[in-house]
């Protein structure tokens, strides 16, 4: 009896996430993709190959970094973030959305809800071990071919 109300309260959740939704959170990840782009979000994080906000983001970008972006889809203001996607899609960055910036947040070891991350395929400043790198970009390469197979499935 107590799985049934845990399995209605998780439900419960699950929908209100959906209605706080951005009306432009496309192309927005499934719950397989959203996983292993957080999965992603928590190695980058770990070795030092993330961009964390808006203002770091936009600014990675600009300077010609390339990489993976991430945004969160229930942004409030959505004014905020409207301008990322166009962006990198100006410098041929693949992105998508995710449900909640709590998660996002979580997974880029920050207690503060994000808005958006950039994944990089090499840290910025410092090395990283070969085996790391690898791991990295091996996961890195799964996460942007299954982007590019959901955005390619929408225009």
């Amino acid at each position: 009896m107590g799985s049934d109300s845990e399995t209605e309260r998780s439900n419960v959740k699950e929908k209100k996430k959906i209605t706080s939704l951005a009306p432009i959170a496309k192309p927005l990840a499934g719950k397989k993709l959203c996983k292993r782009t957080l999965k992603l979000v928590r190695k980058a994080s770990e070795s030092k190959c993330l961009k964390r906000g808006v203002k770091e983001v936009v600014k990675s970008i600009r300077r010609g970094h390339k990489g993976l972006c991430i945004i969160a889809g229930n942004i409030s203001p959505i004014d905020v973030i409207t301008h990322v996607p166009i962006l990198c899609e100006e410098s041929d960055i693949p992105y998508v959305y995710v449900t909640s910036k709590e998660e996002l947040a979580s997974a880029g070891a920050t207690k503060r809800p994000t808005c958006c991350v950039l994944v990089l395929t090499k840290p910025t400043k410092g090395e990283m071990g070969k085996e790391d790198q690898e791991k990295l970009k091996a996961d890195y390469d799964q996460v942007v071919s299954d982007v590019s197979e959901l955005t390619s499935s929408l225009f």
